[in-house]
């Protein structure tokens, strides 16, 4: 597969947020925007194109997190990939640079680069069947 045929990113995977207590947060944003909250913010649910299952995950974070390192930013954007193992390859050889290993869980697999603003960008190749 050639990096020109390769699929990038399919939809936005969850935007995560630093903040000084993320339960104080989670409960404004149930209590003034309706959000239904668990212990780690809101999934959200919708269809792709095709019809199928796909989720975003809302999430704050403590201050102190050191999960959005190397960047300093209080943001941290994760994006849905469909061949994240192939994507990484292609971005490495790109020039981007890719921060630390990919992890493999019951729920997909993830890896992390860098955008040139120094935003640490995740990048989750999902198993959304996992959350149903």
């Amino acid at each position: 597969m050639s990096k020109n045929d390769i699929k990038r990113v399919t939809g936005l995977g969850g935007f995560f947020f630093k903040c000084d207590d993320p339960n104080a947060t989670k409960d404004w944003y149930k209590n003034h925007l309706g959000i239904p909250v668990d212990q780690y913010g809101w999934t959200f649910w919708w269809k792709d194109g095709e019809g199928k299952d796909c989720s975003t995950q809302w999430s704050p974070f403590p201050t102190e997190t050191k999960y959005f390192e190397p960047s300093k930013k209080q943001f941290m954007m994760n994006f849905r990939v469909d061949n994240l193992e192939e994507l990484l390859r292609v971005l490495k050889e790109e020039g981007v640079t890719v921060v630390g290993d990919m992890e493999t869980y019951d729920y997909g697999k993830f890896g992390w680069i860098l955008d040139p603003e120094g935003n640490k960008i995740e990048l989750w190749e999902p198993i959304d069947k996992a959350f149903l």
